[in-house]
């Protein structure tokens, strides 16, 4: 596939980057973003050169949510189905550390992209929100709640409210706060850290993450994702 709205690179200490790189629409995850996320991930899957990953974001948002221009296209409800479906599950079992570098606004499901990884820093610029819930798109809660609690998850899928990185840290959303200019830099810094460990260690560990949440994410995401998609999404994109 020749890549558009990504960049991506693989550096000598085997940290793969991943930058949405759509700027100019704040990063939003367009079908074509998706797939090339989804044919990244799968190649450094079994890449011995990869031992983690960074995700961020070009620009001052680290992701703004679906491409909305798309879901005025009917002809493009199954291409937008199916590419989603395949980029969340591959991001949730991809078998290596994904660190999530989160530059400025994560909304939508570039909200639910940072809680589907394994660890979230952020940008003391950065801001969380689920606004969709308001325009009649249900958020991914269980990932969120896994990492914040029940509560707090209901709090902020109901009302879509807006946190600053402040309060992200203060729930655990995120493990620290940093200054825009340095992100890329302390997530490398912790990526490196993180590769100090075995790599079969690393994917033993993955492994016990996705395997012990409780109730397990694809009978979670097929009510949330999938069954919403068709409910919800279909009635709006095809006239009765």
């Amino acid at each position: 596939m020749d890549v558009k709205t990504v960049r991506t690179t693989v550096r000598e200490d085997g940290i793969g980057v991943i930058i949405l790189n759509r700027p100019e629409k704040r990063n939003a995850l367009s079908i074509r973003m998706r797939q090339e996320i989804s044919a990244c991930l799968h190649r450094w899957q079994s890449d011995d050169g990869v031992g983690a990953v960074i995700i961020t974001g070009e620009g001052q948002a680290f992701c703004a949510g679906f491409d909305l221009e798309e879901f005025r296209e009917p002809d493009l409800f199954y291409p937008i189905l199916e590419s989603s479906h395949t980029y969340h599950r591959t991001l949730w079992n991809f078998p290596k550390p994904v660190i999530a570098a989160v530059n400025g606004a994560a909304a939508g499901g570039g909200f639910d992209l940072a809680t589907l990884c394994d660890i979230r820093m952020c940008a003391d610029t950065a801001f969380f929100s689920h606004p969709e819930v308001k325009f009649g798109a249900p958020p991914l809660f269980t990932p969120l709640r896994w990492i914040i609690g029940d509560g707090l998850a209901r709090d902020l899928c109901l009302t879509g409210r807006r946190i600053d990185a402040q309060e992200a840290h203060r729930i655990g959303l995120v493990s620290s706060v940093n200054e825009v200019s340095l992100l890329r830099e302390r997530a490398i810094q912790l990526a490196e850290c993180i590769l100090e460990a075995p790599p079969d260690t690393l994917r033993f560990v993955k492994g016990v993450f996705k395997e012990s949440s409780g109730k397990g994410f694809e009978e979670s995401f097929l009510h949330e994702h999938d069954r919403a998609f068709r409910e919800i999404l279909f009635r709006k994109m095809v006239p009765e």
